[in-house]
């Protein structure tokens, strides 16, 4: 019998497995908002204690901020089928599988801990690179811009917010001197948010602790002038044709009480922007 890896992964990194469970226990309803057989294959074979997040209303939040995630990434290959995909911070995440078009190149970030997990599920083709650094880390852009083309769409989901505003400075200054009109798609929390995470539904249950408060895209874009916020909501306020595209269960409980007491609401933000 074969033995079940391990995931000796860093605190932050750590983070990366509540997005994948919330993913995988979508995937088992009849109704889902997005289906990852990936993503249950891959929790059935880590040696991993994932029932501490059951019944945690953030896995349902985790599920629709992706399923916009890949909204946009698939509007984005829509208009430019040849096109470049980024995921800083990649994670387990298998949009990939999900998105991809057949035509588009990708490249999927992360730190080396998480690369090497990676790589018990997930094989590099000619069009899907991982790269093992630091989003922090602007020897990562070379890579990219050497090996792909423009338009480039990055993707940045539950990432930004565990950095330093510096940090995440940083990272937009290399994506917007590298890679001028690109798309990113990110997320950002408040300080009320930030504040609060101890009693965190789902971080609450990990060491790592988001550190960067945000009040939102205009922020972000303030910061280059020229950069457009093409869209922001909250988790309860998705747009169409994603919500209309819901099953009926989620639409009433995101036009209802239950939809306010979500963790991810009020000041928290999912924004894609233009980037000068």
């Amino acid at each position: 019998m074969t033995a079940r890896p391990e995931v000796p992964l860093g605190t932050v990194q750590e983070t990366l497995l509540i997005p994948l469970y919330g993913r995988a226990v979508e995937n088992r309803k009849p109704e889902p908002a997005l289906r990852d057989p990936r993503a249950e294959e891959i929790v059935a074979s880590v040696d991993y204690d994932f029932s501490r997040f059951d019944d945690s209303p953030s896995l349902v939040g985790s599920v629709l901020r992706t399923a916009l995630f890949d909204q946009w990434v698939s509007d984005f290959l829509t208009g430019h089928p040849e096109g470049t995909v980024v995921e800083l911070g990649t994670g387990l995440n298998t949009r990939y599988e999900r998105t991809d078009n057949g035509r588009a190149r990708w490249f999927e970030l992360d730190l080396p801990d998480v690369v090497d997990l990676r790589r018990d599920f997930f094989t590099d083709t000619p069009r899907r690179t991982t790269i093992a650094a630091p989003v922090t880390d602007r020897a990562w852009s070379d890579m990219v811009a050497s090996g792909s083309k423009a338009p480039y769409f990055f993707a940045a989901e539950a990432v930004l917010p565990f950095l330093t505003e510096d940090e995440v400075r940083g990272v937009v200054d290399v994506v917007a001197e590298r890679f001028p009109g690109s798309l990113p798609a990110l997320d950002t929390a408040g300080a009320g948010i930030v504040d609060a995470q101890d009693e965190h539904d789902a971080l609450g249950k990990v060491e790592a602790r988001m550190r960067w408060a945000c009040t939102g895209p205009a922020e972000i874009a303030a910061w280059h002038p020229g950069t457009e916020v093409l869209a922001s909501c909250r988790i309860t306020e998705l747009p169409s044709p994603l919500s209309d595209h819901l099953p009926g269960a989620y639409r009433d409980m995101l036009s209802g009480p239950a939809g306010k007491r979500l963790p991810q609401v009020g000041e928290y933000r999912l924004s894609l922007l233009r980037l000068p």
